[in-house]
């Protein structure tokens, strides 16, 4: 069987490759993100100059009014009615850049889950066998909503801090450089001591997102084995181990938390200190220099009331974005963990598929001379044929099948198969038995390509065919394959069974359910044929579930059938009644079954007995029973030895 799942996410990737590729997909909306731009532009903007504005207000208008026996309120009611057009402009133009962010979110985050959804499913199987369903699933949930707030929020929150900074930074040198180098200064350590906590705060949100999706792992495998857990009384060990898993999380959000949760605090405590500074250096600057002691206006700019009071609020304003910068940097690590993940699995290698060979409708047609020939149909005939797109020349699908000396390991150190030889001539029943882990199941994954045996250890041939030259769709499309475990999807019963063949008509559809044995328990159900399926068919009975693949398969009509435990939840009476229609089905088709009951493979062409990965025996029923070997004991129970 495959390698056992591993658990772990591996290392993170640099975050400024991860950064590079969330631009990439914000590359695609340019034109949007202009006119954000210019709406942050225009909303800051009005912040900005209203700020400004306290000066000429205090200075113009409300110091000259104070003790005025008749104050004259125009220019000031003037200055008041601009104030609110310029902040009414500034609302709108925000009210916009929330609008657009939201359809560039939405539409940015549809991108990347398209883009997860369709690399999952061009990864071969062996990804699937080494990471647990949960999580994957991690990636479309935790991973995507984590990403979602940022590009929401966060992005639209820096963008309009960054500018605000910006131009707050230009007015404040403009009032006074000597005030803006004071600022500076005081804002420099605060970064350093802000730039501490955040390597830890990343290191933190980077371990809690591998924890929830260990969790997440967790409980999808729990909530799935139920069952099995309360058959074996596993409640107390399950209980312990999900205890262990949430301990680490806590352990690993409460860092997380603390050290995320540090910076916005430190960041306005930090900033009100900045604030006071600033505000009594200012207050010194005017009182010395209005005193005549010391003239700084030449290193200072004129200080008035109107300028400090502005100054005072730019300072504010210069504090607060960055002090949001610094709380919405929580947002960026676990967004930046969670893409990093994300972008783990777009950047798996797709599954590799070098064959050429392509699987056709064909037909026979004479020529002039009367010679048969293979002419390709682009309609249904119910005739195959493998087509070499080098030359365009049809070959005959047949169902020849050939294990030449084929060694097989999921891991290099650790071989699986040893030598195995199959020779399934077309038409011919192939059975595979043997003990669990000997082998019978790989070789069938091998047959599907779910892995391909590396060169030099043997090949597997089709029609003559290298199965690696023949294309993976085309290759399993003459497949029908009926799995041990059965999976249903959500959707109607007919919805299910048409899977196998998309373009099955209803008729198809009841013709295949009758051939499994299907059709008399469908119709018994309360919608019958279009009763809706949900939670993998909870509702039908393991039996009646392996009944419908197997009319799935029968509705794809495949050259060559494989049957992996096909029927082992099925009932004895209900195998004896379907035996007739599965004979059917496999009549004229390359069928290998897959059967730890014996009973079934009775009428093999041949039965092959693998054990740890060798054929130790080979024959027809009667001569494997005559031999008394492995087979025998495997059979009757009886063991028998060799001096006997």
């Amino acid at each position: 069987m495959p390698p056992v799942r591993n658990k772990g996410f591996g290392k993170p990737k640099d975050a400024k490759k991860t950064i590079g590729r969330i631009l990439q997909y914000m590359g695609k909306f340019k034109a949007l993100w202009l006119v954000v731009f210019l709406c942050v532009i225009i909303s800051s903007g009005a912040s900005v100059i209203g700020t400004y504005l306290i000066k000429p207000a205090l200075n113009n208008y409300i110091i000259p009014m104070i003790g005025s026996q008749n104050p004259d309120f125009t220019g000031f009611a003037k200055l008041l009615i601009g104030v609110l057009c310029l902040f009414g402009v500034g609302v709108l133009a925000s009210w916009c850049n929330s609008r657009l962010m939201l359809y560039i979110s939405t539409n940015l985050l549809y991108n990347v889950r398209c883009d997860l959804f369709s690399r999952l499913e061009k990864l071969p199987i062996k990804y699937y066998d080494a990471h647990t369903h949960g999580e994957l699933m991690s990636r479309f949930t935790n991973d995507t909503d984590a990403l979602r707030e940022m590009m929401s929020q966060t992005i639209p929150q820096l963008f309009s801090s960054i500018i605000t900074v910006t131009s707050v930074f230009v007015m404040m040198i403009s009032l006074s450089p000597m005030l803006t180098i004071i600022m500076l200064v005081t804002m420099f350590l605060i970064t350093l001591s802000m730039a501490a906590v955040g390597k830890r705060s990343a290191k933190a949100f980077r371990e809690n997102q591998k924890c929830i999706g260990e969790m997440n792992g967790f409980i999808e495998e729990m909530v799935e084995g139920q069952k099995v857990i309360k058959v074996f009384n596993h409640e107390p060990k399950a209980i312990e181990q999900f205890e262990t898993l949430s301990d680490n999380l806590r352990k690993a959000g409460t860092d997380a938390m603390t050290y995320g949760g540090l910076m916005g605090p430190m960041m306005n405590n930090f900033s009100h200190m900045q604030y006071a500074v600033v505000a009594i250096t200012a207050a010194a600057f005017m009182i010395l220099g209005e005193g005549g002691v010391i003239n700084f206006n030449w290193f200072t700019g004129i200080m008035n009331l109107g300028t400090i009071a502005a100054f005072l609020q730019y300072t504010r304003s210069f504090s607060q974005p960055i002090s949001m910068m610094s709380m919405q940097a929580n947002s960026v690590l676990n967004a930046l963990a969670g893409a990093e993940r994300i972008f783990a699995v777009i950047d798996e290698e797709e599954e590799i598929d070098e064959g050429e060979y392509t699987l056709v409708n064909a037909y026979e047609a004479k020529e002039n001379d009367g010679a048969e020939k293979l002419v390709q149909s682009y309609a249904s005939t119910g005739e195959w044929a493998w087509k070499n797109p080098a030359d365009n020349s049809l070959r005959k699908l047949e169902g020849e099948v050939v294990f030449d000396h084929v060694t097989f390991g999921y891991k290099p150190e650790k071989t699986v198969l040893h030598d195995i030889c199959i020779h399934a001539k077309p038409g011919q029943k192939i059975a595979l038995v043997g003990s669990t882990g000997s082998g019978k199941t790989t070789t069938i994954n091998l047959l599907s390509r779910f892995y391909d045996v590396p060169e030099g250890n043997g090949k597997i041939t089709y029609d003559g065919i290298p199965l690696n030259e023949i294309s993976k769709a085309s290759l399993r499309k003459s497949l029908g394959m009926v799995q041990q475990t059965t999976h249903l999807f959500t959707g109607t019963i007919k919805d299910n069974i048409r899977y196998g063949n998309l373009e099955a008509s209803d008729a198809q559809i009841y013709e295949a359910a009758k051939l499994a044995n299907a059709d008399h328990f469908i119709r018994h159900l309360e919608n019958g044929y279009d009763t809706v399926i949900t939670g993998d068919g909870a509702s039908l009975s393991q039996g009646q579930r392996q009944l419908l693949a197997i009319a799935r398969a029968a509705v794809a009509d495949p050259p060559v059938l494989v049957l992996d435990e096909a029927t082992s939840s099925i009932d004895t009476r209900t195998e004896k009644l379907i035996e007739e229609g599965m004979d059917s089905l496999m009549s004229g088709r390359t069928t290998f079954v897959i059967a730890h009951r014996l009973s079934t493979v009775r009428n093999a062409d041949e039965i092959i007995v693998l054990e740890h990965g060798n054929i130790i025996e080979r024959g027809t029923h009667d001569e494997l029973i005559a031999a008394k070997g492995r087979y025998y004991f495997l059979y009757t129970g009886n063991k028998i030895t060799l001096d006997e």
